[in-house]
């Protein structure tokens, strides 16, 4: 990690309308710049009272009300001088029949926001209920952290599945992705690394030892190769190097290896540049065992299900046991594995 991510910065801040913001990582927190609501507003159609004008009010004990009752609808600010919301049944017949109390069916001022009030923490990634928030402040435009990555198919066969499957992980996390396509010579390879303004390259395929395999020799001649072949399975051919001052990562291509080494090393160098905060494992419980080589970090595919995790397979699974993955556990090289009903560190897809 050291070596791919050691000298990365997050990207510079940019101000983008709030209709964009959606998917980025903030980058700073975000207060409310007013309360909402700005005044007491009715949470109920229904007629708005002052509520000690209608104590003890019943059928049986009715009050009249001079002048009546103005109608409010769900969502409107109260009249001046009420400050309670009758329900449309506690009027008949010109009275009042029910008694309510101060601030029923009545949201007060800064009841959902307060002024200033932080709805969004810096480095965290603006998700659906963020947007709900952020919209009822009517925040114009906010400022994001959006690094772009630019996403290399190196001889790519047909279909490509690895490098649409990458692309949707870094946007996923916050990110924007290109996807470009080279040929497997050296040249090319180096020329597309090189090539573009991205903030940081992942290169797909071409990472092993292959006749055709030209990945690692390209990094090298674009910029700097620091590390081929990492103890991690599967993706044991990715490489980390840098190249026109920017991060480059190069992962296997088979799905499930790119899956295994993007997680490992792909997903950290995104949120450092995103300044992300830290993602954090959740601890679930196996419902089978795992078993692992010493001496390898094992990256192990799982499916959550309602009584458990249940582990898929790591290097070799096949692509339809591989779309049943909901996260991953990752066993440390000194470990064998977990025993069936062992909790182990789950991450999120």
């Amino acid at each position: 990690m050291v070596l791919l991510c050691g000298e990365v910065a997050p990207v510079s801040p940019t101000t983008v309308p709030l209709a964009a913001a959606f998917g980025c990582v903030a980058a700073g927190a975000i207060a409310a710049p007013n309360a909402k609501p700005a005044s007491p507003t009715a949470m109920r159609d229904g007629f708005a009272v002052e509520a000690a004008a209608v104590g003890g009010a019943s059928t049986y004990a009715p009050i009249f009300l001079v002048p009546p009752p103005p109608w409010v609808e769900a969502g409107e600010p109260l009249p001046r001088g009420s400050n309670a919301v009758l329900p449309p049944e506690g009027w008949e017949n010109g009275t009042v029949v029910m008694d309510v109390a101060a601030r029923e069916g009545v949201s007060g001022a800064g009841d959902d926001i307060a002024r200033d009030e932080t709805l969004i923490e810096a480095g965290s990634r603006i998700g659906p209920l963020h947007m709900l928030a952020l919209e009822a402040a009517e925040l114009a435009s906010v400022d994001v952290r959006r690094p772009r990555l630019r996403i290399i198919a190196a001889g790519a066969p047909i279909p490509d599945t690895a490098s649409p499957m990458i692309a949707r992980l870094v946007v996923h996390r916050g990110g924007e992705a290109e996807v470009v396509r080279a040929r497997s010579e050296v040249s090319d390879i180096a020329q597309a690394i090189r090539d573009g303004s991205a903030d940081a390259v992942i290169l797909i395929g071409g990472s092993g030892v292959g006749r055709s395999d030209h990945s690692a020799a390209a990094l090298a001649a674009a910029g700097e190769l620091r590390a081929h072949g990492i103890a991690i399975r599967p993706g044991e051919t990715a490489a980390v190097g840098t190249a026109a001052g920017r991060p480059v990562l190069l992962l296997p291509g088979r799905p499930e290896a790119a899956l295994a080494a993007f997680m490992a090393l792909g997903r950290p160098l995104v949120a450092r540049l995103a300044g992300m905060q830290d993602e954090r494992p959740r601890r679930q419980v196996l419902v089978r065992k795992v078993v692992s080589l010493i001496g390898l970090t094992e990256i192990v595919f799982v499916r959550i299900r309602s009584d458990g995790v249940e582990p898929l397979g790591g290097a070799g699974l096949p692509l339809r046991r591989l779309a049943q993955a909901d996260g991953i556990i990752v066993v440390e090289p000194e470990s064998e594995g977990f025993s069936a009903g062992e909790e182990a560190e789950v991450w999120s897809l």
